[in-house]
């Protein structure tokens, strides 16, 4: 019979946190009492606003007592603010692994030395169905109505967050896969261009309210939102791969241990998978891994 996951998920994780913060005491169990005070800060990926403020947030509480303080933006933005000493946190959830490379070593200030990957998205897009033009994402080609004169189309900032990075990716494939040359050019008109590109976190928003009549999503956004969307072929598929971290000096440490141990354990799991989130196999990245063997982590998912 498989350990409880706060039990054996303990050991797990403060082998990690010795090499980030300096508390290591028991993670709580999900079970016991909230007789814990403080905060915990978690800078996170925009595009895990509803899960974070509305799932995460209140059951963490709920379980520890500690509370989620979190501020969420375009993850390589957020990376950015922290190697720059704009921001401080405790804890760090990226959307692409190779964020947290500009976090690793003595040039990047040793803010990470190890990250776990927890989860998955693939990019769909979106569209709000009260669109002039919802009607013809339904039933012509995607690329050809995001041409007519007057679309509005939205999407992140490539320099600031992956999700922007992989809409120039997917939309270059699908200009080979479709066989429509200069396609990028065509419906993106540039890779910073002023009038598509909105912060992570605005971006939702903006569709909902009726001021772009499409843009380029995570699938768990789309959930959240009870958007439709038009999901790309196989050949297209590009996903967000979401990554947590404890970083380097973290001022609640012992919140910060709490928060990581809900996210990855079962309660965590389910709130994860129920905001659209696809569970993948825990892979410990870094020099926390020889403390933390791969297949102790996946023995953690249901």
């Amino acid at each position: 019979m498989r350990k409880p996951w706060s039990l054996s998920f303990a050991g797990l994780l403060c082998g990690a946190l010795a090499l980030s913060a300096s508390a290591c005491g028991t993670v709580p169990s999900q079970q016991g009492p909230a007789t814990n005070t403080g905060k915990v800060q978690v800078l996170y990926a925009g595009s895990l606003v509803d899960v974070m403020e509305n799932a995460i947030g209140p059951a963490f509480h709920k379980a520890t007592g500690y509370t989620l303080e979190g501020v969420a933006g375009g993850s390589t933005e957020l990376a950015s603010e922290i190697t720059g000493r704009l921001r401080q946190g405790d804890v760090f959830i990226s959307a692409a692994p190779s964020v947290n490379a500009s976090l690793e070593g003595p040039a990047n200030g040793r803010w990470a030395s190890w990250y776990i990957t927890f989860a998955q998205a693939p990019l769909v897009i979106g569209y709000n169905p009260q669109s002039s033009f919802a009607r013809a994402l339904q039933t012509q080609p995607w690329y050809a109505v995001m041409e007519q004169p007057g679309f509005r189309l939205g999407r992140t900032d490539p320099k600031l967050d992956p999700k922007g990075l992989l809409t120039l990716r997917a939309v270059d494939a699908a200009a080979s896969y479709y066989h429509q040359p200069n396609l990028a050019q065509r419906i993106l008109g540039g890779e910073e261009n002023p009038s598509q590109v909105f912060p992570e976190e605005d971006l939702l928003g903006r569709l909902q309210a009726g001021q772009l009549d499409a843009g380029f999503f995570y699938a768990n956004e789309a959930v959240q939102a009870h958007l439709p969307i038009i999901r790309l072929p196989k050949a297209l598929h590009f996903a967000a791969t979401f990554t947590v971290t404890v970083l380097r000096g973290a001022p609640h440490a012992a919140a910060a241990k709490a928060f990581v141990g809900f996210l990855l354990g079962r309660a965590g799991q389910a709130l994860l998978r129920k905001d659209g989130l696809t569970i993948v196999p825990y892979a410990v990245n870094g020099s926390a891994a020889a403390s933390m063997p791969v297949r102790q982590w996946q023995a953690l998912n249901p």
